[in-house]
């Protein structure tokens, strides 16, 4: 009985670790999208990570794991924000720049500037239904707000991105994103 326990532990525990090894990088991305900070973004994705092994054992046989993780790290990065006193402060070293594919380090510097001046809920539906690519019903589901308050605080968004995107490439983009 005991070898049946540790056998699927060990299962459980292999499908986590593959689970993270294939979705680990997307999850960094994402939280340093929702905060603009490439270390609390690694903070955010190792919460959710072990938020995500405690409740796995259920989330697995749900097939739910991303939408669940990705609600975890909207929630940490919410309280992230609340808790600001604890915070690390900035260093005059820089971090380590996420890898954008497709956009040049100009545009994403351009991009995360404009993304950065959003009020925070702006900035978490523009990331889930722009960058992820999650339908208004999923975002508003990860949220927990209504569809009718994700499609005018992306309407919002969207507009004071086109505002301050001074490539045209970029504000070609926001246009699409429409």
């Amino acid at each position: 009985m005991l070898g049946n326990h540790l056998l699927g532990k060990q299962r459980r525990d292999q499908e986590f670790s593959e689970y993270v090894a294939t979705r680990r990088s997307r999850l960094v991305g994402t939280a340093y999208l929702l905060c603009g900070d490439r270390h609390q973004a690694e903070d955010l994705v190792q919460t959710a990570l072990a938020k995500l092994y405690v409740a796995w054992p259920r989330v697995r046989r749900s097939d739910g794991a991303d939408a669940y993780v990705r609600r975890i790290l909207v929630n940490a990065g919410i309280d992230a924000s609340r808790r600001a006193w604890r915070r690390e402060h900035a260093s005059s070293e820089l971090p380590e720049q996420p890898v954008d594919e497709g956009l040049g380090l100009e545009d994403r510097d351009e991009l995360m500037a404009a993304l950065s001046t959003l009020a925070a809920g702006q900035r978490r539906i523009i990331v889930l239904r722009f960058w992820l690519g999650l339908s208004v019903e999923e975002t508003a589901a990860d949220l927990q707000i209504t569809t009718g308050t994700v499609k005018s605080q992306s309407s919002k968004a969207l507009q004071n991105l086109r505002g301050q995107l001074t490539d045209p490439r970029l504000a070609e983009l926001m246009e699409d994103a429409s």
